[in-house]
């Protein structure tokens, strides 16, 4: 198997030696996503919803760039700096993930890059392939 690397203007660029998103066979991986406006390089908000937001308009983004929806995702890991947001990050989260939800994992941690509140990460599954 061959892995193919999937890059959009549509979400932030890597801030490091990573890729925005890897498809292998019929997954796709997407870098940990955080709410930076693609188009100004800015974190976006301040408060949990709105950087949540942003975030899952970047993971829409790179899935749409790989021909994917949120539908095609089956894991994520939600990186929270405090768990003390977990039910609003979870509100806006429900939103997006509104019939089966894929599997998640949430954790509290120390920092984020460019102190975001939020990072999520997924994993895609490519039918047909």
């Amino acid at each position: 198997m061959e892995k193919q690397v999937i890059k959009t203007d549509k979400a932030p660029a890597a801030i490091g030696p990573y890729s925005q998103a890897i498809q292998v066979g019929n997954m796709v991986f997407t870098s940990g996503q955080v709410p930076i406006d693609p188009a100004t390089g800015e974190i976006v908000g301040w408060d949990i919803k709105d950087q949540t937001k942003q975030v899952m308009s970047n993971i829409t983004n790179l899935l749409a760039a790989a021909g994917l929806t949120l539908n095609d995702v089956v894991k994520t890991t939600v990186f929270l700096r405090h768990m003390s947001d977990f039910a609003e990050m979870n509100e806006i989260y429900a939103e997006h993930f509104n019939v089966n939800p894929p599997a998640r994992s949430t954790v509290e941690v120390g920092r984020l890059p460019k102190d975001a509140l939020i990072e999520i990460e997924t994993i895609s599954f490519v039918s047909g392939k």
